[in-house]
């Protein structure tokens, strides 16, 4: 194992023992060197490393400290990765929504309150049938980031979150492309809305399944018809 891999798994330790909290200040750099027996310059290699992925908080002239340890910052970096996505992995991104999508929705279903399907509903009604396909697209990623929202599960949240990025290109291109995109995915939209308003969890989740696997299909066709990938 790497010693900057050691100083980052010991550091690990600290927090996840429970002996370093949220908000915590890591001790000097001299005296934790020591302690955990690294030299100075791997712990900063280790300590830079995990600023990069939201685990510390390194303030100029005041000290290192743990972060919140959020959701909203630690999966910061798994969208990073997402929108670097080669080509053809967009598609593998579309089936981990697949298996995603259909659960936040059954769990948002179950909890939603009268209020949020109202505010789910303006989401809905918010979309122009003749805008642009950008609006479309934006208009999608709104109506499903709500629902994963009211899943009240905020690491799943984040998660979907985090993942639609990478696949907003191929969105934009199959809206462009494929005739009819505009109005079929508003109806698949309004369908899930009256499921989740009649609190039918199964069919809620079911709709959610068929709407991303619909796109998830056609991206697999259109990947298979050309090398160039949509979304590239």
């Amino acid at each position: 194992m790497a010693v900057t891999d050691e100083a980052i798994l010991k550091i690990r330790e600290m927090i996840t023992s429970g002996e370093l909290a949220p908000g915590d200040r890591l001790p000097p750099e001299k005296d934790l060197s020591e302690r955990l027996g690294l030299s100075r310059n791997s712990l900063r290699e280790a300590v830079k490393a995990l600023e990069v992925i939201r685990i510390l908080d390194v303030r100029r002239g005041d000290g290192t400290y743990v972060t919140s340890l959020e959701p909203r910052l630690l999966l910061e970096a798994l969208s990073f990765v997402v929108d670097l996505h080669t080509d053809r992995s967009v598609l593998e991104i579309f089936a981990v929504r697949r298996i995603l999508e259909p659960a936040a929705t059954a769990l948002a279903t179950r909890a939603v309150s009268e209020e949020e399907v109202e505010k789910l509903s303006a989401v809905l009604a918010s979309i122009d049938p003749e805008g642009s396909i950008e609006d479309l697209v934006e208009h999608d990623l709104a109506f499903h980031q709500t629902i994963a929202e009211f899943s009240g599960n905020e690491y799943l949240s984040r998660l979907l979150e985090s993942m639609s990025g990478g696949t907003v290109r191929a969105r934009v291109w199959r809206g462009i492309t494929q005739h009819g995109a505009s109005e079929r995915t508003i109806a698949e939209h309004a369908a899930i809305l009256a499921a989740m308003r009649a609190h039918d969890a199964e069919l809620a989740s079911a709709l959610a399944l068929a709407h991303v696997a619909g796109i998830e299909q056609w991206l697999r066709a259109a990947v298979q018809a050309n090398p160039v990938v949509p979304g590239s």
